[in-house]
């Protein structure tokens, strides 16, 4: 157990891992994964990590209502030995979500260009004039009844991509508050449910995971 996060059980309970370079987390849905904007609120991932674990250092983020897998470093090197990896696509990540409908097929790819729907910013959008490349493929996990439960994979990284991507194919993710019917489920249903890179420590690979709750 690391010093200080004993102080903090519900964050004690949801650590994964840690060593000398890394500290990987579960975040729970309807946390933000930095401070929001004043007067947003503080309280974040990141602010109690840091309560614990002082030398922690962001790495990367999750949508506030996205739970699951997140890592930080523990040192200024591994900070940038990890973003270097996510900067050139070499992180692994995979995703579980529950969409609204039948999705027809068992695997595919999704291709559509994202740009940010100024006017109604956070939102995202596909635009074909001036959207960045994003690529998403999937592959079903289970049919359940009125859902789909799929296995995300982004190989690019943009915000909100795999929401937009969903709801653009016509299956948006259930709970989705901002591209989908935020009645249709408790929570967003979309958790980071595996990361895998190379360690900054040896170069060694990786893994790590959190189990789905939906």
């Amino acid at each position: 157990m690391l010093d200080g996060v004993a102080a903090g059980a519900s964050l004690a309970e949801r650590l994964i891992h840690a060593d000398g370079a890394l500290l990987v987390w579960e975040k729970p849905s309807g946390l933000l994964s930095v401070p929001a904007k004043p007067p947003g609120p503080a309280d974040c991932l990141e602010a109690r990590v840091r309560a614990a674990v002082p030398e922690a250092l962001l790495v990367h983020r999750l949508d506030r209502d996205t739970s699951g897998v997140m890592v930080f470093a523990r040192t200024r090197l591994a900070q940038r030995h990890l973003g270097w990896q996510f900067e050139r696509r070499q992180v692994a990540k995979a995703y579980v979500a529950r969409v609204a409908g039948a999705v027809r097929g068992e695997a595919g790819r999704i291709a559509l260009p994202l740009a940010c729907d100024w006017p109604n910013r956070p939102r995202q959008m596909v635009c074909h004039d001036r959207g960045r490349p994003a690529v998403t493929d999937w592959r079903v996990l289970a049919r359940e009844g009125g859902a789909t439960r799929l296995e995300l994979r982004p190989l690019t990284g943009r915000s909100h991509q795999l929401r937009v991507h969903l709801a653009a194919i016509g299956h948006p993710i259930l709970g989705d508050p901002f591209y989908g019917d935020p009645g249709a489920a408790d929570r967003l249903q979309l958790h980071a449910a595996r990361i895998g890179f190379r360690h900054p420590d040896g170069g060694a690979w990786v893994a790590f995971a959190a189990p789905v709750t939906f």
